[in-house]
């Protein structure tokens, strides 16, 4: 069985838990490793940012082509 094959259709409700459990290890590290952060914040803010107009991009696109 492959397991890269499978094919699932999961609800937004049904997402919830996992970016619950993204969300707290990230704050979690963040918390912890601050001061290790803190020289690379702009880095981050531009990767941030470019990573969501690709992210918003894309679902526009994938809405479009949804339409009937």
């Amino acid at each position: 069985m492959n397991f890269f094959k499978i094919k699932t259709s999961w609800s937004n409700a049904e997402f919830i838990p996992i970016k619950l459990c993204m969300a707290s290890i990230y704050i979690i590290v963040g918390s912890y490793f601050h001061t290790f952060f803190e020289n690379y914040y702009s880095i981050l803010i531009v990767l941030f940012i470019v990573t969501v107009i690709w992210f918003v991009y894309q679902w526009l696109k994938k809405m479009k082509s949804q339409k009937p």
